[in-house]
């Protein structure tokens, strides 16, 4: 599905230095480097990341070849960590030259005018990506970041208890709400899967699923729809869901929730692609109960949301452009990349040749089903069109924080979404830019 907007690179830039000021605070110094030398000749291109495995990745880069040398500092991740470090990088003119940044992230960063037009330089890869993470990487129409992955979300489901249990995989959510409370008939103790209150990644992505952009922009505006009408029914089905306990609203990954995975106490997740190796490194005993499927649908609608994905931009004041992306090419489309990745996780690639190669990696005793790389790639392929506005990763927080009263039923989440949407459109108008909000003039 494609991203045609026809947007005025104005509306990102305008009043950078405030957005800017806005998500600094880290140190202008980078976590550890982990290189080693260059070789005489070489061109030494600075990598800041905090991408898992980004050292044998470098390694294996630097060990290839004899022109370029990647030198990486890795930092931590975050708002407040990578984020900020970066930004406070390009303000200080002290840039790498490669900059991480996740989908999510990227008008963010381009916002300060420290991201180089990389447009013709990786035109010759534009059919080799998924639409989704083509256009992840394109907002106005120019390409300003080289994909590297993709988070499509998806339901996975204890299947040995569905199956004993006679109960079918939910196809719609009006389904998957039957089948929750078929879950609780069953077993007072168990429920269908958790909604974590805690993530606002993850509502932002369930709410991409229903088709109402948080932000859009309409000429050098900014027009902000937190609260629209599909995040609306989203929060609506969820507060329901709540309200009658047929799901959980703690955290994910703790080890009450991965014992609850493996108990039986919980019977399905939805998460995204990077989930697969979440199951098979916290509960590698469950080898052979576990299958997944596209996230249930509002009725016919087959979209599908996200929730993550990474990628990696030139510095505007780099010195070394030309040996940066030769990395960065290699680095999304060069096979030996899955095949490192696979060593200590699951990669889904965004570059589709190399997801051919992840496929033919990925173990296949773990889940059972439907091929797991059919499941994602179909997910993939329902991405609707989405913007993320400057200020989305401050708000994944604020998010968070309104729907902190929900379990005590303080508010609930329709009611927070108001809020949501009042502090975003503030935020946004604090560092100076022109903000309406959808329907109002």
């Amino acid at each position: 599905m494609g991203l045609d907007t026809g947007w005025s690179r104005r509306a990102f830039l305008r009043a950078s230095a405030r957005t800017a000021v806005a998500v600094s605070g880290g140190s202008l110094l980078a976590g550890c480097a982990t290189s080693t030398s260059a070789p005489p000749g070489a061109t030494t291109v600075r990598l800041w990341s905090w991408l898992t495995g980004m050292d044998r990745y470098v390694a294996a880069f630097n060990a290839a070849q004899r022109e370029v040398h990647v030198e990486l500092s890795v930092l931590a991740a975050g708002l407040s960590g990578g984020y900020a470090q970066q930004t406070n990088a390009i303000r200080a003119h002290n840039a790498p030259d490669i900059l991480h940044v996740e989908y999510q992230g990227l008008i963010q960063i381009l916002a300060t005018g420290g991201l180089r037009d990389i447009t013709e330089d990786v035109a010759d890869l534009a059919d080799g990506y998924s639409s989704a993470a083509w256009q992840a990487v394109r907002p106005d129409g120019r390409t300003w970041a080289v994909p590297m992955d993709m988070a499509p979300m998806a339901f996975y489901y204890r299947k040995d208890l569905f199956d004993e249990a006679g109960l079918p995989v939910p196809r719609t959510w009006e389904e998957f709400r039957d089948a929750a409370e078929a879950i609780r008939a069953l077993d007072p103790a168990a429920r269908i899967t958790t909604f974590p209150l805690n993530d606002g990644s993850f509502f932002a992505g369930m709410s991409w699923q229903a088709g109402d952009p948080w932000w859009s922009i309409d000429g050098d505006t900014w027009v902000v729809d937190v609260a629209g009408e599909g995040t609306l029914r989203t929060g609506a089905y969820w507060q329901d869901l709540i309200t009658a306990d047929l799901v959980g609203s703690g955290a994910t990954g703790t080890q009450d929730w991965i014992a609850a995975m493996h108990e039986g106490r919980l019977w399905g997740l939805l998460g995204a692609s990077w989930s697969v190796g979440t199951l098979q490194k916290s509960i590698p005993d469950d080898r052979g109960r576990w299958a997944v499927t596209t996230m249930p649908t509002w009725g016919d609608d087959l979209a599908n949301g996200i929730q993550g994905g990474t990628a990696f931009g030139v510095s505007r004041e780099s010195a070394v452009p030309e040996a940066a992306m030769t990395f960065l090419r290699w680095l999304s489309t060069d096979p030996e990349v899955p095949r490192i990745g696979s060593e200590f996780t699951s990669p889904f690639p965004a570059y589709l040749p190399n997801r051919e190669v992840a496929r033919g990696l990925a173990p296949g005793d773990y889940f059972v089903g439907d091929p797991v790389y059919d499941v994602l790639d179909e997910a993939d392929s329902r991405v609707p069109d989405w913007t993320w506005g400057p200020n989305a990763l401050g708000l994944f927080s604020t998010v968070a924080d309104a729907f902190g009263g929900v379990t005590t039923g303080r508010t609930t989440i329709p009611e927070a979404l108001a809020g949501v949407q009042a502090a975003a459109v503030a935020g946004m108008r604090d560092r100076g830019l022109s903000v309406r909000e959808r329907g109002r003039s």
